[in-house]
């Protein structure tokens, strides 16, 4: 039986009663809009195409105006709208003149950044859900707080493709595999757009770290663009319809993230059909004339290069036709009439329309569905200890990542206080930040239960340093040696972490449990208290790999391909990320992509491969209900000599529920997608002569059942 998704409840019925709104808003009148009356204004009028009304509009505006709608007319919300309640991230004034409503802006990858929000968990615990339906009540939730909070774009989801753990943004993204994180991103988009509030995936086309980020220059051969970094974009333009695309920072193949015409021409418009809008990131446009003819449509914070001046002059000087200023400001309008800009009243900036009781169930729920078990020594779920010792600061304070994804919560439940609450008044928790270790240590020898918690430190702007717990954080002390003490002290240890990504567990066989919180959002302490005593099974399975040592992480010991040289990254270990990396270097992690545990037990048997599909029956073999995530990789063979194929790579993946004893038949569609490599030489994608190995289980170094497809050797 399928999985029924997170998404029931009042939030639930909150959303799909907006998103009815928001397709309505397509079809309104123009007099409950703000363009006008069709009979003055004709590309007011509803009955026409979004590039009829754009065409129309268009020959009315003046040079000034066009000029005016290419950039943000905000410098001021951008670095103050997390901490001004009414300030947006970026806002364009429109054209009053011919009923052209402002655009309002807001960052919102994990929860909208304008002053008080619901603080989601971070994206890297949504992928971790494998949960589409998990994933679009995240972009709906987002998008109903950003729309009441007066916005009509949203700059999220952000689908970077992890090639590094010491990414600074790891916690941003949706992990390590691009089929995973097209999945996500997909979904995320369609909730988001269902409540008529335009979503920006971003950043295109590569962004893999925060060192030297606004001036490095990425070499990124085709095929490893095509199978790794481009999969997510290609889905939220094909499968999403996203509204608009967000271009990066840097450059990737000596051009300019935001003035690639190769890449924002060429494939995001002429290969994939795009009709949306490309702004970019604060600061990210670089020149004039480049973004102009690049494929930049709208630049932010503000006009620095898409001003009166700059661009008239391009004009004048011949750099830059009249045709090119007239396609972008065409596309923005476009868009604008697409997603029902025009033909609504303007959404209120008010908070007394978001339902702060649904938006936390919310909350709680994403952050139980990704909360990940990744060692149980019988320890778990907790039966009625009669004392808990609490150790650690992030007992107390949930982590959050920094930057343009922090959101300020509008309430926080602390793991103390929801372990508490959920203990009950007869057992004896107590606390200790571990500042000092000799005092949590004698804590925790006391209890009959002991929980360390610790967390790593990272957001924007820089990379870590290493993948120990306390790196780029000195204030958090050696965690790792407190985690040892208070193992030597209690038998019964779990450990949970709170971190944006990957770090080092070198006291993994000194604890009975370890669960992987992630950055658990504002419902940090009830979702912990409910996963740690089995209320609810650990739903969350690893996006990323967890490395032994630091030298066996991606990248690792080579500066030309992190963090790069004279500020040149060079992606030599092509399509090899990620697991990937771990497979064909035969380096055995930690804790393997996919995995995670579940308080139940399961089987996988029968699965039959045809040329469209692949079928597995997945069984509880326990004695309680639980999460099983079954995953599809496929072993491709090489294509020829010089193409390296990874051992495996992740194309199907699903999320149940089954009771003791239940078995469920899964299928994982096979497409020729599925089943194709790029070929650089030919430009397009292609399927190899030869034997497909199709594997099934619960993580990627927990394959359970084989199967062929293609010509294979018999046996």
């Amino acid at each position: 039986m399928r999985r029924r998704g997170p998404a029931a409840g009042a939030l639930a019925c909150a959303l799909a009663a907006a998103a009815t709104v928001a397709g309505a808003s397509a079809q309104a009148t123009a007099a409950t809009g703000r363009c006008g009356d069709p009979a003055r204004r004709p590309w007011c009028g509803t009955s026409l195409t979004p590039d009829q009304r754009a065409a129309l509009l268009l020959p009315r505006m003046t040079e000034d105006e066009k000029i005016a709608l290419l950039a943000s007319d905000d410098p001021m919300g951008g670095p103050l709208g997390g901490f001004i309640e009414t300030a947006h991230a970026d806002t364009n004034d429109g054209i009053d003149r011919l009923g052209v409503p402002p655009l309002y802006m807001a960052d919102g990858p994990a929860g909208v950044r304008q002053g008080r929000a619901t603080a989601l968990p971070a994206p890297i615990a949504l992928a971790a859900g494998f949960d589409p339906a998990a994933a679009r009540l995240y972009g709906g939730t987002v998008a109903w707080e950003a729309r009441h909070r007066g916005n009509d774009l949203v700059f999220g989801p952000t689908v970077d493709v992890l090639r590094t753990p010491r990414n600074g943004r790891a916690f941003e993204g949706f992990g390590e595999d691009p089929y995973l994180s097209a999945g996500i991103g997909t979904s995320w988009i369609q909730g988001a757009q269902e409540q008529g509030v335009m979503a920006s995936v971003k950043h295109f086309t590569v962004y893999a770290q925060e060192t030297d980020r606004l001036s490095l220059s990425m070499n990124v051969d085709p095929r490893t663009l095509r199978e790794i970094y481009l999969p997510p974009f290609e889905a939220a333009v094909k499968q999403a319809r996203v509204a608009t695309v967000m271009c990066g920072f840097g450059k990737v193949n000596g051009r300019w993230a935001c003035q690639d015409g190769t890449s924002l021409n060429g494939i995001l418009r002429g290969e994939w059909g795009f009709k949306g809008f490309v702004p970019s990131d604060h600061t990210a446009a670089q020149d004039t004339a480049g973004a102009a003819n690049g494929g930049l449509d709208m630049e932010l914070p503000l006009g620095m290069k898409y001003n009166a001046f700059l661009l008239k002059a391009a004009v004048q000087q011949r750099k830059v036709t009249q045709a090119a200023i007239d396609g972008h400001v065409r596309t923005i309008l476009r868009t604008m009439f697409e997603f029902g800009v025009f033909d609504r009243p303007a959404y209120p900036n008010d908070l007394s329309g978001i339902d702060r009781t649904a938006s936390a169930t919310a909350a709680r729920r994403l952050a139980e569905n990704g909360i990940t078990l990744l060692k149980n020594d019988g320890v778990l779920p907790l039966r009625a200890p009669a004392s808990i010792a609490l150790v650690g600061r992030p007992a107390a304070q949930s982590q959050a990542g920094f930057g343009s994804a922090r959101v300020e919560p509008f309430d926080a439940v602390s793991a103390r206080e929801g372990i508490a609450r959920r203990a009950g008044s007869g057992v004896q928790v107590t606390y200790s930040d571990g500042g000092d270790r000799s005092a949590a240590a004698e804590a925790a020898r006391k209890a009959d239960v002991a929980v360390v918690f610790a967390s790593d430190s990272q957001g924007e702007f820089f990379d870590k340093s290493c993948l120990t717990l306390q790196c780029g954080d000195p204030l958090r002390g050696d965690q790792d040696a407190l985690i040892s003490e208070v193992a030597k002290a209690n038998p019964n240890t779990i450990v949970v972490l709170e971190t944006g990504g990957p770090v080092l567990t070198p006291w993994a066989g000194q604890v009975k449990g370890i669960v992987e919180a992630w950055y658990p959002g504002q419902e940090a302490g009830n979702a912990l208290a409910r996963v740690l005593y089995g209320d609810v099974d650990p739903g969350g399975r690893l996006p990323v790999t967890f490395p032994v040592a630091e030298n066996d992480a991606p990248t690792a010991g080579n500066a030309a391909q992190y963090p790069g040289v004279g500020k040149t990254t060079t992606f030599s270990e092509g399509v090899m990320v990620g697991y990937r990396h771990y497979d064909a270097k035969g380096i055995a992690p930690r804790f393997p992509f996919g995995h995670g545990l579940s308080y139940t037990t399961f089987a996988y048997s029968g699965l039959t491969v045809g040329s469209g599909s692949a079928q597995v029956t997945v069984t509880n073999t326990g004695t309680r209900p639980g999460v099983a995530v079954p995953q599809l990789y496929v072993g491709m063979p090489s294509p020829g000599s010089g193409i390296p194929q990874p051992p495996k790579q992740l194309k199907g993946y699903a999320k149940l529920t089954l009771a003791p004893g239940q078995s469920s038949r899964v299928t994982f569609p096979l497409t020729t997608r599925s089943l194709a490599y790029w070929n650089t030489a030919a430009g397009a994608w292609k399927v190899a002569d030869g034997c497909y190995k199709i594997m099934v289980g619960g993580s990627s170094r927990a394959i359970a059942q084989t199967g062929t497809l293609g010509t294979c050797a018999a046996r």
